[in-house]
């Protein structure tokens, strides 16, 4: 063996280690995406798009889609402000604000979704108040965003403080010896320097708010047609036995996985790029 390798387990050790990791890719992702398509596809594609356009399942479809419209941008200003806030300054509560966005990672989503109800819900700490306005937010839309805000909003934030942290505050000590403004050093300095950890975070957080599925289910009160996410109809489908249309709006969350991995590895390879050309 090459003194100069920095492999130095045997060629067998690593065929078993290859073979480990590809059987076990194989059995628990590549099986139960490939069983998804060949379900929705199993009674052909007039009954797979039957199922798509369904107005229960455009409905699912449109309230997925703006679910993730509101609660992406909203986790995209919260994170870039908490990032900016703890990598920039050091102040009392610091590591308390850490733990704080680490809460969604470590709290169940049914757990999120039941103190949305007993805050919100009729017999809830707000509900009398909210219910002589005739202000709904359990069982409704904003019921719904505030659970997917929820259980999403770190993801942003986790990405760019460990990155903005590494970068120090060299180059904005510069900006502002130069006279630039907070804007200015922000949109010109701070930005450019953290937009593929920015986009990284916003695909991942984008990817939980489509396919959220247990905060979501306590709030949204399963409203066929109006609160029920594409998570939600895919369970409502499975449970009435209709299996070839709730694969087939699996389909569209399994086409989602795909996406983002593939855009996933674009951005870490561009990002590499940039690194490497800087």
């Amino acid at each position: 063996m090459n003194p100069r390798s920095p492999i130095t387990e045997s060629r067998a050790v690593r065929f078993v280690l290859i073979t480990g990791a590809i059987f076990v890719l194989t059995l628990f992702l590549l099986l139960p995406l490939f069983a998804v398509f060949a379900e929705a596809l199993r009674r052909g594609w007039e009954v797979f798009f039957a199922a798509l356009e369904d107005d229960a399942a455009q409905s699912a479809i449109r309230l997925t889609l703006l679910a993730a419209g509101i609660s992406v941008p909203l986790n995209t200003v919260f994170g870039i402000s908490a990032a900016w806030l703890i990598t920039k300054f050091r102040f009392k509560g610091r590591a308390l604000l850490l733990s704080l966005i680490d809460l969604p990672f470590a709290v169940s989503p049914v757990i999120a979704g039941l103190v949305w109800v007993l805050l919100f819900g009729a017999k809830g700490w707000f509900g009398p108040w909210l219910a002589e306005r005739d202000i709904e937010i359990i069982f409704a839309l904003p019921g719904i965003i505030l659970a997917t805000v929820f259980v999403t909003f770190p993801f942003v934030a986790r990405e760019l403080i460990p990155l903005m942290d590494s970068q120090g505050n060299d180059q904005e000590e510069a900006a502002v010896t130069l006279g630039a403004s907070g804007w200015n050093i922000f949109w010109r300095v701070t930005l450019p320097n953290i937009k593929w950890g920015l986009l990284y975070g916003i695909l991942l957080c984008n990817a939980r708010a489509m396919g959220e599925f247990g905060a979501v289910s306590v709030v949204s009160g399963h409203i066929r047609g109006e609160t029920n996410t594409l998570p939600l109809h895919v369970e409502v489908l499975y449970n009435e036995y209709q299996f070839s249309a709730a694969f087939a709006c699996a389909t569209l969350l399994a086409l989602l996985a795909l996406v983002t991995l593939g855009l996933k590895g674009l951005i870490e390879r561009w990002s590499g790029h940039s690194s490497t050309g800087n």
